[in-house]
């Protein structure tokens, strides 16, 4: 479980409880700009693949030792993704010892796909 020293900011779940969808009414420019910064930061394979890693993950984190091989690319190169997707409010970091393990923040990926979806068609 991770620390409050451990988060920062996540400013995604400013999103997830005030929003409609995008196609539901206008968007604010706060909510758009905060909306496109985690949309970018997902639009990334490498992202998008150590995202997946931790959603497969039976505990549901993964240490940051673990990306290496399965990613193919360098130690540096994925703590800097990893801090993208933190940044972004997608992932939490938790330092243990000389390790970081992240999470993916609950229901994040739900309230993104939420306020981007095309609204219900009944008829």
């Amino acid at each position: 479980m991770p620390t409050a020293a451990s988060t920062s900011a996540k400013p995604l779940t400013v999103l997830q409880g005030c929003c409609s969808p995008v196609t539901g009414q206008l968007l604010s420019q706060a909510a758009a700009e905060t909306l496109a910064g985690a949309l970018k930061a997902l639009a990334d394979p490498a992202r998008l693949r150590l995202i997946s890693i931790i959603a497969a993950s039976k505990s549901g984190e993964v240490c940051v030792c673990d990306f290496t091989g399965p990613i193919g690319l360098s130690q540096p190169t994925v703590s800097h993704h990893l801090k993208i997707l933190v940044d972004a409010g997608l992932l939490t970091r938790e330092q243990r010892g000389r390790w970081a393990y992240y999470r993916l923040l609950p229901d994040t990926l739900d309230a993104m796909s939420r306020l981007i979806a095309a609204p219900t068609v009944v008829g």
